[in-house]
């Protein structure tokens, strides 16, 4: 594959309030690299209704909408359709939200959006809990990991939501894995996103230091660890039926990625002997619908 410059333009400002090591942070300035300064982001409720600045400053470079928790398909939705009324088809409309404005919350926004194949970009920052609130479970949370509505003695019993088959299963144009530790592939996919006309959805993994209870420097380790788990891979869904699997040449055991994390570290063998069983079946599910 042809490498990739990462642009040096910048959409967001100094000044920001994520948390030292914020995957999310690096997330949305690589977004706003690729997706440009004609863009309007709508955010529901999540880390980015704070992190931007206390009004009336903010740290973007672009127009935002800040958006009930239920409502990010919805906004982006009106949006959308504002803009054509005006004749401005070539402004990009993004949604950024979390896991819990994604899997939970705003799923029935998203999956109406999706339905009617709204022409947005909808990106779920997904950091595996609600971290703005103080770490509490969502359904994007893993399999047996702590967080402070699932105590060490009483962790997760259930595996995260399968968002992408969900969205795929909405035949949208494009649905997209990404991390900050591959950035020339997260710029391409958003690039990628940008030039597809409907429903686009990307979903980026956001190592959080505090909820992941982790040191703020390993958020790129981490992110990596992932991916080379199987834990996260990284794909590509065309049509809702039209897989790309990216293979990784260093295929680590998912014990790596568990034990740099603090949510995990209450983990028996035989817990963490389920997990590398469950990713396995994940891969091989995904290796055959990418070969079919």
């Amino acid at each position: 594959m042809k490498k990739m410059e990462i642009p040096l333009s910048e959409n967001l400002g100094h000044g920001h309030l994520a948390c030292a090591g914020c995957g999310a942070a690096v997330s949305m300035r690589l977004t706003l690299k690729a997706l440009g300064e004609k863009t309007v982001m709508v955010f529901p409720a999540s880390c980015w209704s704070i992190i931007p600045g206390f009004w009336p400053y903010s740290s973007f470079r672009i127009p935002v909408v800040h958006a009930g928790f239920v409502t990010g398909g919805a906004t982006a939705s009106g949006v959308r359709a504002a803009l054509d009324i005006r004749g401005d088809h070539e402004a990009v409309v993004a949604v950024w939200a979390g896991d819990g404005g994604t899997f939970d919350i705003g799923i029935q926004a998203l999956s109406g959006a999706a339905e009617r194949n709204e022409d947005f970009i909808y990106i779920c920052n997904d950091n595996e809990g609600y971290m703005n609130t103080g770490t509490q479970r969502s359904s994007a949370t893993p399999m047996y990991a702590w967080t402070t509505t699932t105590p060490v003695m009483k962790p997760k019993e259930n595996p995260k939501k399968d968002i992408m088959a969900i969205m795929a299963d909405h035949q949208i144009p494009y649905a997209a894995t990404a991390t900050i530790a591959y950035p020339e592939d997260f710029l391409r996919k958003m690039e990628k996103a940008k030039r597809i006309r409907g429903t686009r959805f990307i979903h980026l993994l956001s190592p959080c230091p505090p909820g992941w209870r982790m040191p703020s420097e390993l958020t790129i380790k981490i992110s990596r660890l992932a991916v080379r788990s199987r834990v996260f891979p990284l794909y590509e869904i065309e049509n809702g039926i039209s897989y790309t699997l990216q293979e990784e040449s260093h295929v680590v055991p998912v014990k790596d990625y568990l034990k740099v994390q603090g949510r995990f570290s209450h983990l028996t063998d035989s817990e963490i002997e389920v997990i590398q069983k469950n990713v396995e079946r994940t891969w091989e599910r995904l290796i055959k619908r990418a070969g079919s």
